[in-house]
């Protein structure tokens, strides 16, 4: 969700602006003499970072969508909410990227872990004070906003930082561990938010969540430093933010390879959101007691614990398959009939087993897909691009989720999990689009170094099976 573009690396003595520590091109090259020690600090902290802010969320997924229709609102408003909430991403991409271009991205990780936790505060409130629609539907916007200064950044400083320290290794292998750690956050803190929901009330885990974020403030404040980047210093907004726009139509839906895996997001994005928070009043409902907060726990903790050896797999998978894009729609695929059964089941046990295996696929996918478009975009706009494509799932998820919760309100949530299963299968044509165009990035197996604009990542030196 952020929109940052890296700027350029120099060499020459360290920069301090700021309070932010910039390393630039001669401090990143003289670390790779360091035994890989860099790097494993910056897969340190990345992992960090991920089990925190993992683990502040999981504590309200288990139980949002019950929270929300405590709260007084119907299946189409609480979703309509979780619209505006993609929404307030979709707004905010751009804007917040230009923060993290012209202050640093880790400036701007901080003023999200400030704007969670103050708008996590708001939403409890809500619900204590039983707030119309209208006010709902704003927080939820402000919401979106907290999270715009995470993403992309995230992900786009981890790349760049490992090519600066000069790691060797596969994409897919650390996005694989950070997939496990924020897999294990999300397993304890779905399982703590339903059981501590239901020992005391459903606000509880939302201020636990704010306080936990406080804490991540701390250490990202300690531990996240920019490396091999220095942000765009001396730029005005609206320059900045006519620089990023034209940098995500350049290098995103300017590349066809890009362009259509961009093209795909917001189907998946949708279908990931919409499931996720519809299958914990399902489960209540296959159960038989709507009042058993810990069984709605149950499905975030499913997916914990499918994301756990997802994670695990997917560089495993990866090694299958000459292409990426194989793995990527191999398990759409698979996902999209997992929705259908989901769907059409009414044993609450056949819908756990079914969960697992949705979330297993979904896991296996995640690493794979990132790995993939990291490679194909250069490094200077390497963030600026990844935010564009989390602007493209915001809108699908603004756009979908609403007529996906109208369909529960009228058919029930399995006739609604059959309506997400044909949105999900909207996205394959796109991944064989991407994959038609045969970019190197298909068939890359290890992170390469850092390419400047217009560059292409290497391709695997053996030719595998064609598969």
């Amino acid at each position: 969700m952020l929109a940052n573009t890296p700027a350029r690396g120099h060499d020459g003595p360290r920069v301090r602006t700021g309070g932010l520590r910039i390393v630039t091109g001669a401090e990143a090259g003289a670390d790779r003499g360091d035994d890989g020690r860099a790097a494993r600090r910056v897969q340190g902290t990345f992992y960090t970072l991920t089990l925190g802010n993992t683990l502040a969320a999981s504590f309200i997924w288990g139980i949002n969508t019950l929270f929300l229709l405590d709260a007084g609102l119907s299946n189409l408003e609480a979703f309509a909410a979780n619209a505006f909430f993609s929404l307030g991403m979709f707004l905010f991409e751009i804007p917040t990227g230009v923060v993290a271009d012209t202050v640093g991205r880790r400036a701007s990780y901080l003023l999200g872990t400030v704007t969670l936790a103050v708008t996590t505060v708001l939403y409890w409130l809500l619900w204590l004070w039983e707030s119309p629609f209208w006010a709902w539907a704003v927080v939820s916007v402000l919401l979106g906003l907290g999270f715009t200064f995470f993403s992309g950044a995230v992900d786009a400083w981890l790349v760049d930082a490992l090519k600066a320290t000069g790691y060797g290794g596969s994409l897919e292998t650390v996005f694989g561990r950070a997939m496990v750690v924020g897999s294990a956050a999300m397993l304890g803190g779905s399982i703590l938010g339903g059981v501590i929901a239901q020992v005391t009330d459903l606000g509880v885990p939302f201020l636990i969540r704010a306080g936990i974020l406080v804490v991540m403030f701390a250490v990202a404040a300690a531990l996240m430093r920019d490396l091999g980047f220095e942000p765009e210093r001396g730029v005005g907004p609206v320059k900045a933010t006519g620089e990023v726009l034209r940098a995500s139509l350049k290098y995103g839906l300017g590349r066809r390879p890009v362009r259509w895996l961009m093209l795909a997001t917001p189907f998946t994005t949708a279908v990931g959101f919409y499931a996720f928070y519809a299958l914990q009043p399902y489960l209540l409902e296959l159960w038989g007691d709507e009042g058993a907060y810990s069984i709605a726990g149950l499905a975030a903790a499913l997916l914990s614990g499918a994301g756990i050896v997802g994670g695990l797999c997917a560089p495993l998978v990866r090694r299958l398959f000459r292409k990426r894009t194989s793995v990527i729609l191999l398990a759409t695929l698979t996902s999209t009939g997992v929705l259908v059964a989901l769907g059409l089941t009414t044993e609450f046990w056949v819908a756990v087993v079914l969960i697992a295996v949705w979330g297993v696929s979904s896991s296996i996918d995640d690493p794979v897909h990132r790995s993939y478009l990291n490679d194909m975009i250069p490094s200077k706009q390497r963030a600026t691009v990844l935010s564009f494509d989390s602007l493209l799932g915001s809108a699908g998820g603004a756009a979908i989720q609403p007529g996906l919760g109208r369909a529960a309100d009228l058919g029930g949530y399995g006739v609604s999990l059959l309506w997400t299963a044909g949105v999900q299968v909207l996205a394959t044509p796109f991944v064989l689009l991407s994959r038609a165009e045969h970019d190197p990035a298909d068939t890359a197996r290890e992170v390469t170094p850092a390419v400047e604009s217009g560059g292409s990542p290497a391709t695997d030196p053996t030719p595998p099976p064609a598969s």
